[in-house]
Formats: C-alpha cells, structure tokens, sequence
C-alpha cells in the first residue's frame, strides 16, 4: 500500500514538472504553482499513513492480551491452591474417621460383654455369700443357674454382633474352616472325608471364618495314620 502511494504520489509530481515546464517555455507565470505544488505534497501526505501507528497498535494489543493472560493465571493459581486445601482437609478427616473406627468399632460389643460380666460377678457374689457348709447340692445348682444365665447371654451377644459358632460335625473337611488334627477310622453312619470329631469350636464373624475348629477326620481303616 505504501509503495502505490509512493509510486501514485511520483506521478504527480511528474507531471506538475511536465506542466511547469511547458509553461515556463510559454513565458506564462506560474501563478499556482506554489499551490499546485503543495496540494501535491499534501496529497501525497495523505496517501502515505505514518510508519509509527501499526507497530503502536501491535504493541498496545499485545499488552492487553498479555494483562488477558496474567489475570486467567492468577485465577487458576487460586483455583488450584483452594483444590489441593480442601483435598487436605478430606484427607485428615477421612484419617480421623478411620482411627476412631478402629478405636471405638467394638465399643457396642464390648458394652453387651460388660453385662455378662455383671452376670458372672453376681452369680460368684451369690454363691460365695448365701451357701451353707457342706451344702454341695445347693451350692451346684446356683453355680449351674449362673452359667445358664451366662450362656445364654454369650449367645445373646454373639447373635447381635454377627458372631456364629461354627458346628462342622458330619460336614465335609474344609481346610478354610477346620484344622484337621488327627484322622479317624470311619464308624457307623460316618462317612470317609467328614468331621467326626470336634475338639475345638470354630466362630464366623458375618460369614468370615475368625477361628478355625480343630476336628478330627473320618478315614478309612487302611488309610488310618
């Protein structure tokens, strides 16, 4: 664009030459040609923009999306620093939710131990302090009246906290469930490969075995150990 104008402004001045002269060789005064010239030196000054208003309009646009830029940082920097904030604070309550579980997670189980206990010591209280010597009989029954109580209470517990004792005699040997302890010779009604004998119960805590039982396995005689 400036180089047309360049080029369209050097034509006129050519030309104004070629008419000063002409006129000059005709002996005619040049009365206009101090207008003529600068209406041509104007023109040409219009045509041309100053060199200076693109790099200045460049720069100020840039400047404004650079101000653009910064700020989006700056708000991205808060955004971030408020996240990694709040997943810290997640992180330290979901730490002391799970330290509180493991502290009080038997806190209602060991509340209803609390009330056989309470059983046991009033049942020794008893005995200690209203039998006669000499008097077995009576002494036995209260002891026996005690341990019921007790017993059923275990069970009372146990059933309410998902405790199950585990009853594997007749069942088939399950090495996740019993730990075998000796084979037996299979007897009558007593299939080979089953428990036969249980030494010592096993329990379940909601269907996940907590205790092995120690059984012993029914074999047959040639295979006895």
């Amino acid at each position: 664009m400036a180089v047309r104008s360049l080029w369209a402004g050097r034509l006129r001045v050519q030309c104004l030459l070629s008419s000063t002269a002409a006129w000059e060789n005709k002996g005619w005064p040049l009365l206009f040609s101090t207008a003529i010239q600068r209406t041509a030196g104007e023109d040409c000054r219009s045509e041309d923009p100053p060199d200076e208003l693109g790099p200045s309009l460049a720069e100020r646009a840039l400047r404004i999306k650079a101000v653009k830029l910064e700020k989006e940082v700056q708000d991205l920097t808060v955004r971030y620093q408020r996240a990694v904030a709040d997943c810290e604070n997640i992180r330290r309550r979901t730490q002391r939710c799970v330290e509180d579980a493991k502290i009080f997670g038997i806190q209602s189980f060991c509340k209803d131990l609390v009330e056989v206990a309470d059983i046991l010591e009033k049942t020794t209280e008893c005995i200690s302090e209203e039998s006669e010597p000499g008097d077995q009989k009576l002494t036995l029954e209260k002891v026996f009246r005690g341990l019921s109580l007790l017993e059923a209470k275990l069970k009372s517990v146990f059933a309410k906290h998902g405790l199950e004792k585990l009853t594997p005699i007749g069942d088939k040997y399950d090495p996740h469930q019993h730990e075998l302890i000796c084979h037996v010779p299979a007897g009558v009604g007593v299939q080979p490969g089953t428990v036969a004998l249980v030494r010592q119960d096993g329990y379940k805590l909601h269907g996940r075995t907590i205790r092995l039982a120690r059984v012993e396995v029914a074999v047959e005689s040639q295979r006895r150990l």
